[in-house]
């Protein structure tokens, strides 16, 4: 296993992470099921878990919380806040009010006094930077987080939620945590861009393209993956956007093999290759995938295959660019560009 510098932080984490979306019913993880991938998780020198409240309506973190008993000190632990936990209209977003309770809940579900990374799980245009920021700040300073971090946000919410730090006199974010794939390039352009400029650590979520490039979906096969059954949208391939990555597969196929790699390397190693990237999160649903994955933990691709999959998805392409959760609201609702 690899180690880089969480940002600025002075933390050391390692280069393949745990994401713990799949414990509970999302992706049918029993307790056992989870401790055991944590178990090998650890063993295999993974030393950075990332888990949410939203997550099977909390319970990821409690089994996260169950299965790291006993070894709180030698893990980074990060969980998220900011989606819906319930029918309450206040019971979401990253308000103040919501941050602070939410906390207290997450923590008690992972049974620990502190995390280490506390992240906005999305970009919420209703509250101010400040309003956030100060709610983060002072859970900092009571010591019931050490770092809080963005996800999923704009590059220019980023940038604006680092001037109000610098503004307000108070703590700024010290990660990012966006989606990005040898699929999904688009952060290549202007995310990545800034999180280098200022700083950041990035942990990037579904390097796998939500098992596009896990090796198992083929052409002229039928996909039966996990996340296909909840959201098909993203599998039909008589989109022409499924279409476009099933046929970037066969051709990045060719290339992991003639690289004499599986998939899985190709695509990890491809996301920990860019010079901005420190963590790629990965979040397996049984031991056997996560051995597969762990499997790229010291993948170096060269520079011919790095140009290789260049040729096929070029730099700063996102060949599904709807499935990014990053645009702006105006985009997605006629009402707030047509007032």
């Amino acid at each position: 296993m690899q180690y880089r510098t969480l940002g600025r932080t002075g933390v050391q984490v390692s280069t393949l992470a745990l994401g713990a979306m799949n414990f509970g019913k999302v992706g049918r993880t029993t307790q056992d099921d989870a401790t055991t991938i944590v178990d090998a998780a650890l063993a295999a020198g993974i030393n950075l878990i990332d888990t949410a409240d939203a997550y099977s309506a909390g319970e990821s973190e409690e089994m996260v919380g169950k299965a790291i008993a006993g070894r709180r000190d030698d893990i980074v632990l990060a969980t998220k806040a900011y989606l819906p936990m319930g029918e309450e209209r206040n019971h979401r977003g990253s308000s103040r009010r919501w941050l602070i309770t939410e906390l207290d809940n997450s923590l008690r579900r992972l049974d620990v006094d502190h995390v280490d990374l506390y992240q906005i799980h999305r970009w919420d245009p209703n509250t101010s930077d400040e309003e956030t920021l100060s709610a983060l700040t002072d859970l900092q300073r009571a010591g019931k987080i050490r770092y809080f971090g963005s996800s999923t946000f704009p590059a220019y919410r980023i940038v604006q939620a680092q001037w109000a730090a610098r503004e307000h006199h108070l703590s700024r974010y010290v990660t990012e945590q966006p989606s990005y794939s040898i699929l999904q390039r688009g952060i290549e352009s202007h995310v990545l861009p800034v999180t280098e400029q200022y700083g950041l650590g990035v942990l990037v979520w579904s390097p796998l393209a939500s098992g596009w490039l896990s090796g198992a979906i083929r052409a002229g096969r039928e996909i039966t993956t996990s996340r296909s059954t909840f959201m098909p949208h993203r599998f039909d391939t008589t989109v022409p956007a499924n279409q476009a990555k099933l046929d970037a597969v066969e051709q990045l196929a060719k290339v992991a093999d003639e690289a004499g790699l599986t998939m899985i390397q190709l695509a990890l190693g491809f996301v920990t290759a860019h010079p901005a990237v420190t963590s790629a999160l990965i979040g397996p649903r049984t031991i056997d995938h996560l051995n597969s994955q762990l499997a790229a933990a010291d993948t170096t691709l060269s520079a011919d295959v790095l140009d290789a999959i260049d040729a096929i998805v070029a730099p700063g392409v996102d060949l599904a660019a709807d499935e990014k959760n990053d645009a702006p609201p105006a985009l997605l609702d006629p009402t707030l560009r047509r007032r």
